[in-house]
């Protein structure tokens, strides 16, 4: 790899600020924030959302399922086919 050319590559503190998750993982992020985690210092990101506050991770979305209007309208669509 050529020098001065990649971003540094290096450990990173993401932080949900939704719930307070923390976890670090591999990152080219940059930040001027730094968080002490589990003994050590990265550079930490703070994030709106994560898996642990998601809802399509956390199975908190509505499932609104309109089963009964879905086969009215399936029986109104091919009505005309019936013999």
């Amino acid at each position: 790899m050529k020098k001065d050319t990649h971003p540094e590559y290096r450990d990173v503190l993401f932080a949900d600020m939704s719930n307070g998750f923390k976890f670090v993982c591999r990152s080219t992020a940059t930040s001027r924030e730094t968080e002490e985690f589990e003994g050590k210092t990265y550079p930490l990101i703070k994030l709106d959302v994560s898996s642990e506050s998601h809802p399509f991770y956390t199975g908190a979305q509505n499932q609104i399922v309109d089963t009964a209007g879905r086969v009215e309208k399936f029986r109104q669509k091919f009505n005309r086919f019936k013999k």
